[in-house]
């Protein structure tokens, strides 16, 4: 049986949402109302999987049940704080003594619900998590998959190699950082990264990313600078 108990479809907020939940009703029946809401929802159904789509893509909240298989929730947790992973984490558990909620919060958890919960509590919590969070704009490391970028000391790393960038390569690069797993369009980049408007047809991006992705991914194993046809580029792993 879920252990949703009640809906309330409100707000807008545009979040995007990583639930991982192994039972598979309460999973979709979040998914869906989080869309209902106006966010979007991604699901992993086991902690190996929510472990690797939260190290690799960026997330608003990330709610975790904490009996998982393959890789319990507090140790997914737990993983993705040690890497440097800051985004906030509501914890569900069917486990709800004073403890086993401290357990939770010590272990990376920013918040604990019991099961069973309404979804109204449940989306109000992740609101307020997400409105307690630091913008990317304020974070000095950003990472996805093995590639790296400290914007305090301006080095880029994959796979703990160094990469040496021109400055304005290193822009376009932190841009895509801060919109990881998203499209971003060459009209976003020539406002943001150039500064200025001018013919989106002009090859001046096509040139960059050519010469980014040839230091982001000669010599590593997997693409992470990926071209959307007819739209943009995005960064992810995989």
């Amino acid at each position: 049986m879920s252990p949703l108990t009640s809906r309330k479809i409100a707000y807008n907020d545009g979040m995007k949402i990583l639930v991982i939940e192994d039972d598979r009703e309460a999973a979709d029946y979040m998914q869906k109302a989080f869309a209902e809401a106006g966010h979007t929802a991604h699901v992993a159904g086991d902690g190996d999987s929510g472990f690797a789509l939260a190290d690799a893509a960026e997330y608003d909240v990330l709610v975790v049940d904490r009996m998982l298989p393959r890789r319990d929730g507090l140790s997914v947790i737990a993983g993705l704080r040690s890497r440097g992973n800051t985004t906030p984490v509501l914890i569900l558990s069917a486990l709800g003594e004073v403890d086993d909620r401290v357990t939770g919060l010590r272990a990376g958890g920013d918040d604990y619900l019991t099961k069973p919960y309404a979804f109204s509590e449940l989306l109000a919590r992740v609101e307020v998590l997400n409105r307690r969070a630091p913008t990317r704009e304020s974070e000095t490391l950003y990472r996805v998959g093995d590639l790296e970028i400290d914007r305090l000391s301006h080095t880029v790393r994959r796979a703990a190699q160094e990469i040496v960038l021109q400055p304005r390569e290193y822009r376009l690069l932190e841009y895509l950082m801060r919109h990881a797993g998203q499209v971003v369009t060459r009209t976003m980049l020539l406002e943001n990264v150039w500064d200025y408007h001018f013919d989106p047809q002009t090859n001046v991006i096509d040139v960059h990313i050519s010469r980014l992705r040839g230091k982001i991914e000669k010599g590593f194993e997997k693409p992470i600078l990926h071209t959307i046809r007819g739209a943009g580029y995005m960064l992810k792993a995989g």
